[in-house]
């Protein structure tokens, strides 16, 4: 569906939606429904992704999902979008973003917690996102967002050094801000980086040549399908499997720690209270394969689930967020075990940021996990509730 994709990727949200409006009304049929599915996790082009609000809602309606979760990373500037999609096409929407967060001064201070990337941090959700907090959430956010640059800016610096020897110069202006949503309130993220690294490099070397430098001179492994993903000439998915290489082989050697852009995660808390939305830790899990393909095996919080499931429940954090397809058995189980225990919610959604991954966690259909659809509807509801609520407080205060 390319130029499906095409047409609502193009400039301008309202652009966007009209082209989405006459898709939907120039089909024969509606795709088949399947509700034993949901998704609470799809990342857009507001931060990095394939997929336009208007495009992700498209083709998680065409992947089956009655139900769509918008998280962006630091931005919810693209919310609007993804409820008019929703009203079009008749999904469902839920919306949120995702951040990270300082862990320091709490127990988990130190330990790598669910960033691969730096000790002391942590990712964050926050779900269900009442409608009249989307201008405030882009506002507190905004200077975030710009701090982030920064070190963005620093990120590329070393890119630049490093590719120097063959050739080749970024610039953040032309190839990074220019290729992202930033002017809409977008948010820049490593993955921009790397993908416009990844554009340099098949230019200068091609395809084949890519894998060979990576290898050979840049000293990233590749595994056997990783080698031949990049050397296939028919790979319709190269530039996100380049991509997943780099971010996983490459963000070691340039990655800047994050200082400026983290809220505390009690500050994250009290935020969440203020705007009536749902905080959930995002777990992640210890990593054996990678099934995105942009982690490398690395041990992250089972070792101290128990403390850290402590931790947040007394920081007053009530719900967690994961991606049943992303665990083993077990770790799913102690998890679920976990959350039963301590009174948690769960939330599911599987992170959508490349066109190689699907819509739809095929585990979401085992009985054991049927509960995260209800919860999803749950959240729905809670967020229209909390909409209402507050429009309703505000015209009372109006008078």
């Amino acid at each position: 569906m390319p130029e499906i994709l095409e047409q609502l990727n193009q400039t301008g949200a309202a652009a966007r939606l009209a082209a989405l409006k006459t898709i939907i009304a120039d089909e024969k049929e509606p795709p088949a429904a399947l509700p034993q599915y949901a998704n609470n996790h799809i990342h857009t082009t507001y931060s990095f992704s394939p997929y336009s609000p208007a495009a992700a809602v498209y083709f998680a309606r065409a992947a089956g999902l009655q139900t769509a979760g918008i998280m962006d990373h630091d931005t919810i500037a693209g919310a609007r979008e993804f409820i008019a999609a929703g009203e079009l096409t008749g999904v469902a929407t839920t919306i949120g973003l995702e951040c990270r967060v300082s862990v320091a001064g709490t127990p988990l201070e130190g330990r790598r917690v669910n960033n691969p990337d730096q000790d002391s941090v942590a990712y964050m959700a926050i779900h269900g996102v009442p409608h009249t907090q989307i201008d405030f959430l882009q506002q507190v956010f905004a200077p975030l967002r710009e701090q982030r640059n920064i070190r963005n800016r620093a990120m590329l610096d070393k890119i630049n050094a490093m590719m120097s020897p063959f050739g080749i110069a970024l610039d953040f202006e032309a190839d990074i801000l220019a290729r992202s949503m930033h002017a809409d309130g977008g948010c820049v993220t490593e993955r921009h980086l790397l993908y416009a690294l990844g554009d340099k490099m098949q230019a200068a070397f091609g395809r084949n040549g890519t894998a060979e430098i990576l290898e050979n001179k840049i000293g990233i492994q590749l595994t056997a399908k990783q080698k031949r993903l990049l050397t296939d000439g028919q790979n319709p998915y190269y530039d996100y499997d380049l991509l997943g290489v780099l971010k996983s082989g490459l963000v070691e050697q340039i990655y800047v720690p994050a200082t400026a852009e983290l809220m505390h995660i009690s500050e994250l808390v009290a935020l969440a209270g203020r705007t009536g939305a749902l905080l959930c830790y995002s777990y992640l899990g210890d990593v054996g394969e990678s099934v995105t393909g942009d982690k490398k095996s690395q041990a992250f919080e089972d070792s101290y689930l128990d403390l850290l499931f402590d931790v947040i429940a007394r920081l007053g954090i009530r719900a967690v967020t994961y991606m049943p397809s992303r665990n083993n058995a077990a770790q799913l189980e102690r998890l679920q075990r976990l959350c039963r225990e301590m009174g948690m919610i769960e939330i599911s959604g599987e992170d959508i940021n490349s066109p190689r991954q699907s819509y739809i966690c095929p585990q979401l259909a085992q009985p054991r996990f049927s509960h995260l659809i209800a919860a999803t509807w749950n959240l729905i509801e809670r967020e229209k509730a909390e909409t209402l609520r507050q429009l309703g407080a505000k015209r009372k205060t109006d008078g």
